[in-house]
């Protein structure tokens, strides 16, 4: 398996720092990447924001520049999105988690890497560098956000997330020690559950080699370029998702209004379905969208037109903003793009990983185009 970079990230102008104004965009862009997923963006945003202000900046490396034997390590928020709406994390339980992890291990860290790009979990990293005043890595373990640890393209590559660290936070924390990155998810989970459906993780240790293999680079860039398309649309009057698929290189699939959400906590994820009645040139028609904190499948009139690993991402009609599974309200006006996942999220091992029979769905995976995929 080779190493990829999607083409969406090829113009977008690198990140060298950040300093505190590009947080915001880049939280909506997580947001918009996040499908659905990774948590709260406004509550990242505010972590990251006052992490910066109190530690000063955060240098940010492009991935061509980790050197080889760098020591990086992913940290993380694990847990349901609804719950992380209320349960608010405190500041410093990221570099905490980063620091029980390091110390068990006896090493120590170069850089803080995000495991996926989401509206917590592309800005907690934040928080974590800025605190143990190390370089941030412009590069995430997906591309978008799953809901399980072993669902990232270091699984594909043999890479594990355990050892791995789980802190609360009452500053409760714990080790796990695991066979493989199915185990890290089972145990972690129980565990997250007990500890109130919202903790922070220090995971995927990795050399800078095996980041280089295995990780998304160009990740925060492109969350910073996805928030400042949609605030330079609206000033131009243009179609700000218009925008945001043109960016993703993705097709606008449905404009509709919410008019039913089944929502739940469950064994640490926030499972269901919305339905959205077809609005404008979609009147008479209806979407549903199924989800277990990410966007899984959207359907159409009962024909399924995406499944993950291809981001479904579900937008406010008017203005752009991404709305979060947990965000989902009756009322709402909506507009759902589709876009293509890294390549590498479409080989028949990935889509075992994280595509729709993995999640109990009776379909075979459809990218972002329409097109069904079968892996017999």
């Amino acid at each position: 398996m080779n190493a990829g970079s999607s083409p969406i990230t090829t113009a977008i102008r690198p990140l060298t720092r950040i300093e505190g104004p590009e947080i915001k965009d880049l939280a909506r862009g997580a947001a918009i990447l996040g499908t659905g997923g990774g948590g709260d963006p406004y509550v990242g945003r505010l972590l990251a924001e006052a992490a910066v202000r109190e530690r000063g900046p955060v240098e940010i490396v492009q991935v061509p520049d980790i050197p080889d034997d760098a020591v990086v390590v992913s940290a993380a928020m694990m847990g349901a999105p609804t719950v992380m709406v209320e349960k608010l994390p405190t500041g410093t339980q990221f570099a905490q988690a980063v620091r029980d992890l390091t110390a068990r291990l006896g090493i120590v860290p170069t850089h803080i890497a995000c495991i996926e790009a989401g509206g917590v979990n592309s800005t907690t990293p934040i928080v974590a560098a800025a605190e143990l005043g190390l370089p941030l890595i412009d590069a995430d373990g997906m591309g978008r956000a799953f809901p399980e640890v072993q669902m990232v393209l270091p699984t594909l590559y043999g890479h594990a997330a355990a050892p791995m660290s789980v802190a609360d936070e009452k500053g409760n924390s714990l080790m796990l020690d695991t066979i493989d990155n199915r185990w890290a998810e089972r145990l972690a989970r129980t565990a997250t559950v007990e500890m109130g459906c919202s903790v922070s993780t220090a995971q995927y240790v990795l050399t800078g080699a095996q980041l280089k293999e295995s990780y998304v680079p160009g990740t925060l860039s492109l969350c910073v370029e996805l928030g400042q398309t949609l605030v330079r649309a609206r000033a131009a009057n243009a179609d700000p998702v218009a925008a945001v698929a043109d960016v993703l290189s993705g097709r606008i699939v449905f404009e509709g209004k919410v008019v039913d959400v089944e929502r739940r906590t469950q064994t640490g994820f926030a499972r269901g379905t919305a339905r959205v009645a077809g609005i404008g040139g979609n009147q008479g028609r209806e979407a549903v969208l199924r989800f277990q904190n990410e966007h899984l499948i959207v359907e159409v009139d009962r024909t399924v037109e995406t499944t993950a690993p291809d981001l479904i991402i579900v937008l406010e009609a008017d203005t752009g903003e991404p709305i979060t599974t947990e965000g989902l309200r009756y009322g709402a006006r909506v507009r759902i793009v589709t876009a293509p996942a890294d390549p590498r999220w479409h080989s028949a091992a990935a889509h075992a990983l994280a595509g729709p029979a993995y999640f109990g769905y009776d379909t075979d995976p459809v990218l972002f185009d329409g097109i069904v995929v079968s892996d017999s």
